[in-house]
């Protein structure tokens, strides 16, 4: 049975320090993606044997102190603070490499798999600018809900020949959590890998972020639901609502 209270869940940004090196899946949850895994069992299998999860909402971060679950988070972790986190830990250590003189050819290398070429190509250029000590690289899969083996086996080669320090996949919940735990085994990697679909968009600019006066008091859900009242209304207003049942029960 899928729980709140059973989760290893992730307590602050600061112990996003104290992650190993290494091999790593990184995985987020808030109240949807919660939901989701209630009725999806391979997603929380996903969510649940990751090596690290953490609270991308803050609901989750008081549902947690309400029911006196077993994980008690300090503050909400977004996906937007790891993203920053692992860039700027990965630029750095960029620097220090130039300062080193280790040639160009042996530059760190982040990954991008997912979202559209046009999403693609502009993150790109961001990165260029705001992280010019590393290397970009990106893989734009098929745009259909279910990948053949084919498909499935020209993303891992890419992964794999891509040989990243970081890697970040971002195909939207819970597709991405479902497909990167699936094929872990088959990613000869050594990096952490950020399971983020929402972020590649904040980062290429094709989708605007709250500002941080929301973000602050915990209402960038209703920030995103005044923005696309169509598209979020079922997520947020339906979805907040099963949450709270959800946290009632247990």
């Amino acid at each position: 049975m899928f729980r709140l209270k059973d989760l290893n869940i992730l307590g602050s940004k600061a112990e996003l320090a104290l992650l190993p090196e290494g091999k790593l899946l990184i995985n987020t949850i808030n109240a949807h993606s919660f939901n989701t895994a209630k009725k999806d069992k391979l997603f929380a299998e996903a969510l649940t044997n990751g090596d690290a999860l953490i609270p991308d909402g803050v609901s989750i971060v008081k549902a947690c102190r309400r029911i006196k679950a077993k994980s008690q988070p300090k503050e909400r972790i977004a996906g937007w603070d790891l993203f920053a986190f692992e860039m700027e830990h990965l630029e750095k250590l960029g620097i220090r490499n130039e300062e080193l003189g280790v040639s160009r050819e042996r530059q760190l290398t982040v990954m991008f798999m997912g979202s559209s070429q046009k999403v693609l190509d502009l993150i790109v250029k961001r990165a260029a600018e705001v992280y010019p000590h590393l290397k970009v690289v990106t893989y734009s899969p098929p745009y259909k809900p279910e990948f053949s083996d084919e498909d499935n086996k020209a993303i891992i080669e890419a992964i794999n020949a891509a040989d990243p320090d970081l890697l970040w996949i971002g195909m939207t919940a819970p597709k991405q959590e479902k497909w990167t735990y699936t094929h872990w085994k088959e990613l000869n990697i050594h990096c952490h890998v950020g399971t983020i679909g929402a972020v590649f968009d904040f980062f290429a600019g094709t989708v605007e972020r709250a500002p941080m006066w929301w973000q602050r008091h915990g209402l960038e859900w209703l920030y995103r639901l005044l923005k696309e009242p169509k598209r979020m209304w079922r997520r947020y207003i339906i979805g907040n609502a099963l949450f709270l049942w959800n946290m009632t029960k247990e």
